[in-house]
């Protein structure tokens, strides 16, 4: 049996304050007291508060500023963070970027299905009104990038009303980590014609959405991201690097 494994007190320091701040108590852009202040509080040197101080540093929960007006503040929580990591460990799997649009395609309509379920009027409000700000950016003639930030924010905004937090995040992390490939492929295949259907295809769901019709708009969806994605990615293997496998 291998032995138990004593937590260090700068890490039993740090998940205390994670907690904090994971559950509000410590909120983003408040600071933390001075260090002689937390070292009498907590009981503990220097050199332990300022590992403590690193190890939520890289887990971009503080930003520490040294010298006479620095200080530790609390930063919110960023899911491109987790999507660096996450990445890297498929990486390592040798995951290719169409597996990680694969994983989108089975959490994406299955959150579409519960927003229309779920959603109600203030879910369809939310929605028509970024697709009325994406229907005056169709009319300007966008280029492929901005189009393709507006795209993105709708795709967030059916996980993170869908009513399912863990989705939200899981969705979220997914799409931060294929973005890289999407800014690539972008410019490639969208055109006005193809923002323009898009557009069409993006007003279907919501009118799925506001009849609370769940399977048409779980279906509806599907097809969508299937057919983005055969337009995206095409059939070639890469992995999350673009390089082909």
């Amino acid at each position: 049996m291998a032995p138990v494994r004593t937590p260090k007190t700068a890490e039993v320091l740090a998940a205390r304050l994670r907690g904090r701040i994971v559950r509000g108590e410590l909120r983003a852009g408040s600071r933390l007291p001075p260090e002689a202040e937390l070292q009498q509080q907590f009981g503990v040197s220097r050199p332990t508060l300022r590992e403590a101080f690193r190890i939520l540093e890289a887990e971009s929960l503080l930003s520490v500023r040294r010298g006479a007006r620095g200080g530790a503040q609390i930063v919110t929580p960023d899911r491109s963070v987790a999507a660096r990591h996450v990445g890297s460990l498929l990486q390592v799997s040798g995951t290719t970027i169409g597996e990680v649009y694969e994983a989108r395609l089975a959490i994406e309509p299955t959150a579409a299905r519960m927003l229309a379920l779920r959603g109600g009027p203030d879910a369809v409000r939310a929605l028509r009104e970024h697709l009325t700000l994406m229907r005056l950016l169709l009319a300007t003639d966008p280029d492929a990038a901005d189009w393709a930030r507006a795209s993105a924010r709708f795709h967030d905004l059916i996980v993170e009303l869908c009513g399912n937090k863990a989705l939200a995040v899981a969705a979220g992390v997914l799409r931060e980590i294929a973005t890289t490939h999407v800014a690539l492929a972008v410019p490639r295949v969208e055109t006005t014609a193809t923002m323009a259907r898009a557009l069409r295809s993006y007003l279907r769901l919501v009118d799925f959405v506001e009849a609370a019709d769940g399977y048409g708009a779980e279906r509806h969806w599907r097809t969508h991201l299937q057919v983005a994605g055969a337009l995206l990615f095409g059939a070639e293997a890469l992995d999350l690097y673009g390089e082909p496998v």
